[in-house]
């Protein structure tokens, strides 16, 4: 199974020739590839696999898709204190 994880775009450069950007995942900011989209502008939530940004996503989006997460991650934490 694959996971492809939601981020907002914060900066945007050139790395040797490839568009590159800094990605804040709530509070952890990591490297991504931006050459699949172009069009990517600081301000934009992307889903992020294996370090490229595979596609754009709109906040609403992105932000409901982080919140499940949270959902998930404290129901884990639930299950293992029972």
């Amino acid at each position: 199974m694959c996971l492809a994880v939601p981020g907002k775009i914060v900066e945007i450069y050139e790395v040797n020739g490839l568009l590159m950007g800094k990605i804040d995942f709530g509070g952890a900011s990591r490297e991504a590839c931006l050459a699949y989209t172009p069009e990517a502008k600081v301000g934009d939530y992307a889903i992020i696999h294996v370090g490229f940004v595979l596609n754009l996503v709109d906040e609403a989006e992105a932000l409901e898709t982080l919140r499940m997460f949270e959902q998930i991650e404290l129901q884990a934490a639930l299950e293992s204190n029972a």
